[in-house]
């Protein structure tokens, strides 16, 4: 009777945890997490030469997966492949200048965000636009998946003129090549393409639209979001996360603020 007893009660919690995280798999059960990061942006996530990859983001993950004792892997991702990589289970976290918004929250469980940032202009060396006004009747660089040179239009409500690339590659070559007149979205972004190009692209530190970048999940893994969050508190506690942004940053004309444990959005 007891041994029957028993066993009612393991496959009643396993019904329960089943119910819990609908079926699916935590980050937490798995030995190996496989993380997507982008691999296309300087000093943020990219991909290097011999396959490997380095970063902030990179570095970020890292430390998460080492402090919930998880080995890593790798996986690289553009803007447009963020959320897909989630869904259809390729990636168990996304570490990806992944902006947390209203939208994405419908689709995407945020931990974090793990870093503060705010939109930025990039412009070439003797261009006068200083600030999110100085964008207007003027062609800004929108890459597919990120949604910073909309805001300036529709939210700031400046009459720029939006021009489509894939990637910030193609952004860059065109900001040089006076296709566009400036690139925008997250500084950290800028940063890192202005200090691997090297020509002297002049960031505007211009500072509008704070970016919230958090760490993409699976829906419904709330303990694992609590863990990463966790992680994200002990990264800024111990002082690894301001040693990452000087790391990748300092000398890129990036100016930085209080560097402290950011307020977490809520895992649900």
């Amino acid at each position: 009777m007891r041994r029957t007893l028993a066993v009612v009660l393991v496959l009643a919690a396993m019904a329960a945890a089943g119910c819990g995280m609908g079926g699916q798999e935590s980050i937490l059960d798995k030995d190996r997490l496989v993380i997507g990061v982008r691999s296309d942006l300087p000093s943020v996530g990219f991909r290097s030469s011999d396959g490997t990859y380095e970063g902030f983001d990179v570095d970020v993950a890292r430390y998460v997966a080492g402090k919930l004792g998880k080995e890593v892997s790798f996986l690289g991702v553009l803007a447009a492949d963020r959320e897909k990589v989630l869904g259809d289970g390729r990636a168990d976290l996304v570490v990806a200048t992944f902006t947390i918004d209203q939208e994405r929250k419908k689709r995407v469980l945020f931990a974090g965000p793990y870093h503060i940032s705010y939109q930025d202009i990039l412009t070439r060396g003797g261009e006068t636009i200083d600030n999110v006004r100085d964008l207007k009747g003027r062609r800004i660089c929108e890459v597919t998946g990120s949604n910073a040179a909309q805001r300036v239009v529709e939210e700031r409500g400046v009459a720029a003129r939006v021009v489509p690339f894939p990637d910030y590659a193609r952004c860059l070559a065109a900001l040089k090549g006076g296709e566009v007149d400036a690139v925008t979205t997250n500084d950290v972004i800028l940063a890192g393409l202005a200090k691997q190009d090297g020509s002297g692209l002049r960031l505007a530190n211009a500072q509008f639209n704070e970016q919230r970048s958090g760490i993409g999940l699976a829906k419904g893994d709330v303990p694992g979001c609590e863990a990463v969050n966790r992680a994200i508190t002990d990264m800024y506690q111990d002082g690894t996360a301001g040693q990452l942004l000087r790391k990748w940053f300092g000398g890129s004309g990036l100016k930085f603020t209080t560097i402290a444990v950011p307020q977490f959005e809520g895992c649900s």
